[in-house]
């Protein structure tokens, strides 16, 4: 499972394969670590890592959703807000509901290269309008405005190139 985590300020690139029973690898920003995770209490665990222990306690924040968790995490006494997102589960055409009057961010849901872009920053869009189009894997998928509103900020040039996470565009 490979996941984008935010974590003060900074974006780490973190991939999980699950073993059997507690243990697991983790390869975090390229540099793989073979743990065992086990669970003492209510948001509490036990990482082991080679001959290191390490307790972490870990909050579910609310305001997360399918693609992305926000946590409260605290592990040797600091503690962290950590924002974890699911590439796979990112998608465009989110409801204008989970955006509410806030910022949409159109985000790419796979690695891939753009191919049109459909409004520039300063338009006015519709719910539903397509913004930009990326291929990949042959495929174009048009990514949607989640919500009416402004495009205050175009992050896609055509031919270029995208990872799945980046902000393509954002609307207000």
């Amino acid at each position: 499972m490979k996941l984008k985590v935010h974590l003060s300020d900074r974006e780490h690139d973190v991939s999980l394969t699950l073993n059997e029973g507690e243990s697991a690898a983790a390869e975090v920003d390229g540099r793989r670590y073979e743990i065992e995770v086990r669970e003492v209490g209510d948001g509490q665990y036990l990482i082991l890592s080679g001959n290191r222990v390490s307790k972490v306690r870990v909050e579910n924040r609310q305001g997360s959703h399918a693609a992305t968790a926000v946590f409260d995490v605290t592990l040797g006494g600091h503690s962290y807000d950590a924002t974890v997102i699911d590439p796979r589960r990112l998608r465009s055409g989110e409801t204008a509901a989970a955006h509410g009057a806030g910022t949409a961010r159109i985000i790419s849901p796979m690695p891939g290269k753009v191919v049109r872009v459909l409004v520039e920053a300063g338009a006015q869009v519709e719910a539903g309008e397509g913004v930009v189009v990326v291929e990949a894997m042959k495929m174009q998928n048009e990514m949607k405005a989640p919500k009416a509103g402004v495009v205050v900020s175009m992050n896609a040039e055509v031919g270029a190139t995208v990872s799945a996470g980046d902000v393509l565009a954002v609307i207000e």
